[in-house]
C-alpha cells in the first residue's frame, strides 16, 4: 500500500498530494509518469509526477477532480493509501547539456509536471523562466514554489485577476519581440494551448518540446490507446514520451483523439455517480 504523507487542496478543481512510493521514487526522473488505482476494481489513472524526494522515498502528484475516480482520490486523506502506484513509466524529459536559458509556458495543471521539469533543469545550473496561465487567480498553482528555482515568474491569467490579462503566448511573445533569448522552450498543458505555443516558436525558430497525455489505459504501449503521430510516424506516448518535439506533432490529430470518449467522460454508465 502507498501512503499519503501530505494533502493539499489548491483550488476548487485540484488536489496536491505527497504519497510514499520508494521504488517510484528511487527510480524516477522528471518528465515521467505513473499509473494510481483505488481499490482492487478501481480505474487506472495515469498522471505526471510533480516532484519527487528520494531521501524521504515519496512522490508528490497534482491532480484535476474531473470523473469519478479523481472525486474519489481527492476524498483521501492523509493517512489513507492507493492500492497501487505503477512506476516510473515514460520517458525521462530530453535535457541537453547546451542548453543555458530556457523558458517553461504552462496552463492549468500542466504546471505541476512542468515544476519537475525546471527544477532539475534549475540544478544542473541551467537559467529558468516560466510562464504560468490560469482561468483567474484561484487556478494559477505552484507560484512560491517556481519562484524558488526561476529567474522571472510570470503569470496570465483570462480574467486579469492575476499577473496580466491574457493567454500565455501573449506574454511568450511579448518576451521573444523584446529580444529574450532562449536556447528552449518547454510547455505542459492543454493540447490547444501547445498547438499555439508551437505555432509562435516555431516562427522564431525556438525549439520546444510538448509533453502528451491522450488516452491511456495501461501505460505500457500494449493498448495502443495513446497513438499520436510525430513527423508522420506512429509513436505512443506512454512509452515514446510523453514528452516529443513540439515542431513535429500532429496536433489536430492528437485532440480529435482526445476528444473520442468526452460524452462518456461525462456520463457515468457504472452506476457510481
Amino acid at each position: 500500500m502507498y501512503k499519503i504523507v501530505r494533502k493539499e487542496v489548491l483550488n476548487q478543481a485540484v488536489v496536491l498530494m505527497e504519497v510514499e512510493a520508494p521504488y517510484v521514487a528511487f527510480r524516477c526522473e522528471a518528465g515521467q509518469f505513473l499509473i494510481a488505482r483505488i481499490g482492487e476494481d478501481g480505474e487506472r489513472i495515469p498522471l505526471t509526477i510533480a516532484d519527487y524526494d528520494r531521501e524521504k522515498n515519496t512522490i508528490t502528484i497534482v491532480f484535476q477532480t474531473l470523473g469519478y475516480s479523481t472525486k474519489k482520490m481527492a476524498e483521501l486523506e492523509v493517512g489513507d493509501s492507493f492500492t497501487d502506484f505503477v512506476g516510473p513509466l515514460g520517458t525521462p524529459a530530453p535535457f541537453h547539456d547546451d542548453w543555458k536559458r530556457i523558458i517553461g509556458v504552462a496552463g492549468g495543471v500542466g504546471t505541476a509536471p512542468l515544476y519537475c521539469q525546471l527544477k532539475e533543469l534549475h540544478r544542473r545550473g541551467v537559467e529558468c523562466d516560466v510562464i504560468i496561465g490560469g482561468r483567474s487567480a484561484e487556478f494559477v498553482i505552484l507560484v512560491d514554489l517556481f519562484k524558488e528555482i526561476c529567474k522571472n515568474v510570470y503569470i496570465m491569467t483570462d480574467d486579469g485577476t492575476l499577473g496580466d490579462k491574457g493567454v500565455v503566448t501573449k506574454k511568450l511573445e511579448e518576451l521573444i519581440n523584446a529580444g529574450e533569448k532562449y536556447d528552449h522552450v518547454i510547455t505542459i498543458g492543454p493540447l490547444i494551448m501547445m498547438k499555439f505555443v508551437v505555432q509562435l516558436t516555431k516562427q522564431h525558430d525556438i525549439p520546444t518540446s510538448v509533453s502528451l497525455n491522450p488516452i491511456m489505459i495501461d501505460g505500457t504501449g500494449m493498448c495502443g490507446g495513446c497513438r499520436v503521430t510525430i513527423d508522420g510516424q506512429t509513436k505512443f506516448a506512454c512509452v515514446d514520451g510523453p514528452d516529443f518535439d513540439g515542431f513535429k506533432v500532429d496536433f489536430d490529430e492528437c485532440m480529435k483523439r482526445q476528444g473520442f470518449f468526452k460524452q462518456e467522460e461525462h456520463e457515468c454508465n457504472l452506476g457510481l455517480s
